[in-house]
């Protein structure tokens, strides 16, 4: 269990608003292998935190339409080398937040900050195979960001001492890589020997991150004090990215009124498309369908890093496969690339969710609910796999495509709900107390009556 310290001195000047700049103060940490937590209550997403959110729709819906309009796998691996980075400031400032948040005036000027730099590169980074000048105005937007997270992590480990040696390792090593993007910068490269630096840069990005924050690393710098996270706002954080990705299924089946008049075919991929939406935000919820489960940020270091890195798959091939379906509203029927895309994008993000599902670990008692955990998600890579293969049926139009994927994810939701049921349960409880409690009544009576 962790421990918590009841500091009223520094709730104190968290309530006080003549405190414009706050000491950045850890919220958690590891001291010799156990954790300690600053205050005992539960962490919600900050209001700056959700307003970065929204710049983060337009970001993404942007990256998905210039891949959706040309379809290629040239386009694809632009497309995976612009989301990449964009995903690493996102989680840079998610680990800020968790770590540090007291919501000052210099961490609200941070995000606005970073969110300035995220609209010059939300706006160049589709161009960066275009004009040279979008490729330099993308790739120093985001050195810009990343330097100034790393001068942050810099800055917070002189002010608290819990994650000092492993932010500074972070803050050093992150900035080294970043050199990797310099031949970028340069007209006389190829794209080919550019797209090669930005794999190499992106791939290290991740590696560094696991290094950084893991078990040897801590062996390495020999910490007594270390890095913990605040699960609970982890959870959140990254189940709001997830809805954001969701969104890109419902904003084109408004936009436009492309699913009117009436009753229309269009209107039916529309619904169908919603459908399919709604069916993946529920299994994701969902998780592993176990009464109780452990959290694979709480179960060990593996599942916990884990769980972090396999949401960037899970929403670079969910924002693409739902953009694709909704899209698909305005559209009479699908050309081939668009139905590879969708189909590979809903697959892949399938697969994920099933990966999601396998590293949340289930603590209920043998045979207690209808279907043991490999049973009740073994649907999810069946229909992924299904999903990924459906390309090869060309007498399907675009209608009939989406309708067997809606049905396959909704015949997919109900094995789970039923399979996660406990045994000798009813599908419905009886109504019981839905009568006034008869103290109450007379009670209601006696003042009527004047007494």
């Amino acid at each position: 269990m962790p421990e918590a310290l009841g500091i009223e001195e520094n709730e104190l000047k968290a309530q006080n608003p003549r405190f414009l700049l706050r000491q950045p103060r850890a919220l958690q940490w590891f001291e010799h292998g156990r954790l300690v937590k600053r205050h005992d209550c539960e962490r919600q997403a900050g209001r700056f935190e959700l307003f970065l959110d929204l710049l983060y729709v337009a970001i993404l819906s942007n990256f998905a339409d210039t891949l959706a309009e040309d379809i290629s796998g040239a386009k694809l691996v632009k497309y995976i080398l612009i989301l990449s980075p964009s995903w690493h400031v996102w989680s840079d400032i998610r680990e800020l937040m968790n770590s540090f948040y007291n919501d000052d005036l210099l961490q609200r000027l941070l995000i606005l900050w970073l969110m300035a730099v995220l609209v010059v590169y939300g706006n160049n980074a589709p161009l960066v195979d275009e004009d040279i000048g979008a490729m330099r105005a993308a790739v120093g937007s985001y050195m810009v960001a990343r330097v100034t997270c790393n001068l942050t992590h810099l800055v917070f480990s002189f002010a608290s001492y819990h994650h000092r040696r492993q932010q500074r390792l972070w803050a050093g090593l992150s900035t080294l890589t970043l050199c990797i993007y310099i031949p970028l910068f340069f007209e006389n490269i190829s794209i080919r020997g550019k797209i090669a630096a930005a794999a190499v840069a992106v791939s290290v990005e991740e590696i560094l991150w696991v290094f950084c924050y893991c078990p040897a690393a801590k062996k390495l710098l020999r910490v007594k004090y270390s890095t913990a996270v605040d699960v609970g706002h982890e959870i959140d954080r990254f189940a709001a990215f997830y809805i954001i990705v969701l969104g890109e299924f419902l904003y084109l089946i408004i936009k436009g009124s492309n699913a009117a008049v009436g009753l229309n075919e269009r209107l039916l991929r529309a619904v169908w498309t919603l459908v399919i939406a709604f069916c993946l935000n529920w299994l994701y919820t969902h998780a592993d369908g176990s009464m109780e489960s452990t959290h694979p940020l709480r179960h060990n270091v593996y599942t916990a890093f884990s769980f972090a890195m396999i949401h960037l798959p899970l929403i670079a091939s969910l924002l693409v496969g739902g953009h694709v379906a909704a899209a698909s509203v305005a559209e009479e029927d699908f050309e081939n690339p668009q139905r590879w895309l969708l189909c590979e994008g809903l697959g892949v993000g399938m697969m994920c969710l099933y990966f999601f599902a396998l590293i949340h670990s289930s603590q209920d008692e043998r045979g207690c609910l209808v279907m043991p955990k490999h049973v009740r998600i073994i649907m999810r890579p069946i229909t992924g796999l299904i999903t990924i293969l459906l390309p090869l049926a060309h007498h399907l139009n675009a209608t009939e495509i989406l309708s067997v994927i809606m049905a396959m994810y909704v015949f997919v939701l109900v094995w789970e709900t039923v399979g996660s049921l406990r045994k000798g349960a009813c599908f419905f409880e009886r109504w019981t107390d839905t009568g006034y409690p008869e103290r109450q009544s007379q009670d209601v009576e006696t003042k009527d009556a004047g007494i």
